[in-house]
């Protein structure tokens, strides 16, 4: 049963769950009889979860709308991953040079990731893709607001690197301070990894507390805590996060969160913004996931969907910002270019920036 407040509840109705009730008709039945029950007999979901896969968020073009794998593929595809991880994990020549003036230097060896080892299967069949709507598997084209939005953002040429202080030519103040960064960089959110949650490459634990008036979902990239209110009503329009506002129901046995009042960066409202996800009984060790996003960068909404199994890994805190090195080297070593460039052309015209 839904919540009570017909007023809140009537809106939802009217403004998205249409595609939802199309792509998910028929699993908000009873679950398998194995599964954890509350006192109150819906499913218990608490617990800990382990979403690694190797099954790509979008579909390679050339699977068209049909959304299964050969095995044979998949089979090649986890192959193809264990030899990838094995030879990335062999000794490097300690003698090898540095990389050139301004090369990207890469992120982590693979001892430090962990993207998952399987493709992952619904109802004994390989998956070539997360995303199931669209039919053929794909993001949305932006829309005409989703363009004029993103031509606001900063640019991925805002943080490029070519080894100088090209910033002090432009007069642009990319590595400034700390508040410049992206917000991942700085170890307070990621936010396709939370709303909806997507696996990555590596921190794909998630935890699940379950009580009868709220779910919190942990999410370890960030040590990001999603409370979840049961029958409730969304906050006023100006209480957001960047997570935003989550509210849930049953419809059986199936958990429906309703998640809304986005932030796109702290003190700016990503107005909009709508997801609804499905948590539902797969089978003893697996709850499926289904999360539908209602975007407007974006012309139509999509759907995804995939299993989350069951772990016995504990979740450790993610303690990003002790020892985030990453977020001084950076400064600092904008700091340094723009000594070099200041050498080489003199100190630009109304820099005030200090060391």
């Amino acid at each position: 049963m839904g919540p009570t407040n017909g007023g809140t509840m009537s809106k939802l109705a009217t403004i998205g769950f249409g595609l939802v009730a199309t792509v998910c008709a028929g699993l908000a039945v009873a679950g398998p009889e194995d599964f954890p029950r509350t006192v109150s007999g819906k499913p218990d979901f608490s617990g800990s979860y382990d979403i690694a896969t190797l099954t790509p968020y979008t579909r390679d073009p050339k699977h068209g709308e049909n959304p299964y794998l050969d095995p044979a593929d998949a089979a090649a595809r986890e192959e193809g991953q264990a030899k990838w991880a094995e030879a990335d994990r062999a000794p490097k020549d300690p003698d090898r040079g540095p990389p050139p003036k301004g090369a990207d230097v890469g992120a982590y060896e693979f001892y430090w990731l962990d993207p998952g080892t399987t493709m992952f299967k619904i109802d004994g069949r390989y998956r070539n893709s997360i995303i199931v709507d669209p039919p053929n598997g794909r993001i949305p084209g932006l829309s005409e607001a989703g363009k004029a939005r993103r031509a606001t953002l900063k640019q991925r040429g805002w943080f490029k690197n070519d080894g100088t202080a090209w910033w002090l030519a432009t007069g642009e103040q990319p590595y400034d301070n700390m508040e410049t960064q992206p917000l991942v960089d700085r170890c307070l959110y990621l936010d396709y990894v939370t709303v909806p949650v997507r696996p990555i490459v590596y921190n794909n634990l998630k935890t699940i507390v379950q009580t009868e008036d709220h779910v919190m979902i942990l999410i370890e990239w960030m040590h990001w805590a999603r409370v979840i209110r049961l029958n409730s009503e969304h906050l006023a329009e100006d209480m957001r996060s960047l997570s935003g506002d989550s509210i849930g129901w049953w419809e059986g046995d199936t958990l429906v969160v309703d998640t809304t009042n986005f932030l796109a960066d702290p003190g700016v409202p990503r107005e909009g913004m709508r997801v609804v996800e499905r948590f539902s009984p797969l089978d003893a060790n697996r709850l499926l996931y289904q999360f539908t996003v209602h975007d407007p960068d974006h012309v139509t909404p999509y759907t995804g969907e995939y299993p989350w199994p069951k772990t016995d890994t504990s979740l450790y805190e993610y303690a990003c910002h002790e020892g985030n090195y990453a977020m001084f080297n950076t400064l600092r070593g904008a700091r340094h270019l723009e000594k070099v460039w200041i050498e080489e052309h003199g100190e630009p015209d109304g820099m005030t920036r200090g060391e």
